[in-house]
């Protein structure tokens, strides 16, 4: 079974080829700048073949029509029909109320992303694209939705809604959504399967998806009762450019003070916060880490910053859960930083967590029990695998058809 795999955006086209039965990459690709200039195509298959070169994307049909005439190249076939696609797995952003698990797509699908487009204006509209795209040149292979805020649709009323006036979440649907769910799905189904602990109804499972952008969500099992990302992923810790969550009077403050637009608070909180606007040097933990170790301050505080907001959001989601039993951590910074894992680590140590130092500092990039024997927490390292992940859920969604 093959599965192909697309994340559309607004100038750039990704996807990876699934043999599926082997959870193999067989194919991989991307299409970026397109229609803006300079456009480039990237290749590879699991043959060795690369293809790194500028290509004219004039459009997103451009871009899927490159794809599949790279995939059914004679000279460097990856398949040798198009019909050998069982599915296309498409990630969308936001699925707002309408979507808790993957769609095959409809044009009632369809019309439901739409009234999405207000909650993410730049990934919805680009991802329909692609879904759209690909019908037109895919005739007869199933299109699959995939959105990444489903995860999240099990959260509880308490848990979602915010203290403003409820008509505003009838009539605009302001509520929390969460983000990454693709992600936290992903690293969920393979804690369930490392966990010793018992893997029912009661288990206890926050995974940790620290990255450039990060979220945390509670799940009790498997399902997910709370998330840290809100309406948009501007909420939750702090993250690369993101300022997290913050005293929302701080918007109209800024306003006034330095005469700004909403737009342009709006751009100052996503884009020149977090990480990067504390440090004042870079949203990469590499170079903050690096500066802090020279003696600046600023990049010192930006770490601690992170993992002490990391850490009271563990604290409130193992309030939230009743107690703890798994910690995964996932994502580049969650799977990368060692520093980073230990310091939140210690500041759960009062639930009887314990790690073994040696093996935290060594691990980068690959899955791991961080936790020692006699910890009371288990504590997890798992590479993410969002595509992989689509596939799945993909697969999942056509068993039940």
């Amino acid at each position: 079974m093959k599965i192909l795999v697309i994340n559309s955006g607004s100038s750039s086209l990704k996807y990876q080829l699934f043999d599926y039965d082997n959870k193999k990459v067989i194919a991989k690709g991307l299409c970026e700048r397109i229609g803006i200039d300079n456009p480039h195509f990237k290749h590879e298959d699991a043959s060795g073949h690369v293809i790194n070169e500028d290509r004219r994307l004039d459009s997103h049909g451009d871009a899927v029509r490159t794809m599949i005439d790279t995939l059914l190249d004679p000279e460097f076939p990856v398949i040798g029909k198009l019909d050998e696609i069982t599915a296309v797995g498409h990630r969308i952003v936001h699925g707002g109320p309408y979507f808790s698990k993957p769609v095959i797509m409809t044009e009632e699908s369809k019309d439901s992303v739409r009234k999405c487009f207000p909650w993410s204006p730049l990934h919805n509209p680009a991802n329909l694209i692609g879904v759209e795209v690909c019908e037109s040149l895919m005739p007869g292979i199933p299109q699959v939705g995939v959105f990444d805020t489903a995860f999240h649709h099990s959260m509880p009323p308490e848990a979602y809604m915010y203290g403003i006036p409820y008509e505003y979440y009838e009539k605009y649907g302001v509520r929390r959504y969460g983000f990454h769910g693709t992600s936290h799905a992903y690293v969920t189904r393979r804690a369930s399967e490392l966990t010793q602990f018992e893997w029912n109804a009661s288990h206890r499972l926050i995974t940790c998806h620290l990255g450039n952008g990060a979220s945390f969500a509670a799940v009790k099992g498997g399902v997910c009762i709370d998330t840290s990302m809100g309406l948009t992923p501007l909420e939750g810790i702090m993250m690369g450019t993101r300022c997290g969550s913050i005293d929302p009077a701080i918007v109209p403050f800024l306003a006034k003070l330095d005469n700004l637009s909403l737009d342009e608070v709006d751009g100052l909180l996503n884009h020149k916060s977090g990480i990067y606007g504390i440090s004042g040097i870079s949203s990469d933990f590499r170079d903050v880490h690096a500066a802090a170790s020279q003696g600046n301050y600023r990049a010192k505080l930006a770490v601690q910053m992170f993992c002490y907001q990391a850490v009271k959001i563990l604290g409130s989601f193992i309030a939230a859960l009743g107690g703890i039993d798994t910690i995964v951590f996932t994502a580049g910074i969650g799977e990368n930083d060692s520093v980073v894992r230990q310091s939140i680590c210690e500041g759960i140590s009062y639930r009887g967590l314990k790690i073994d130092d040696d093996i935290n500092n060594a691990t980068h990039g690959k899955e791991v029990k961080l936790s020692t024997d006699d910890s009371l927490v288990e504590v997890f390292v798992i590479p993410t695998n969002e595509e992989l992940s689509i596939a799945m859920q993909t697969v999942d969604l056509l068993a039940l058809a």
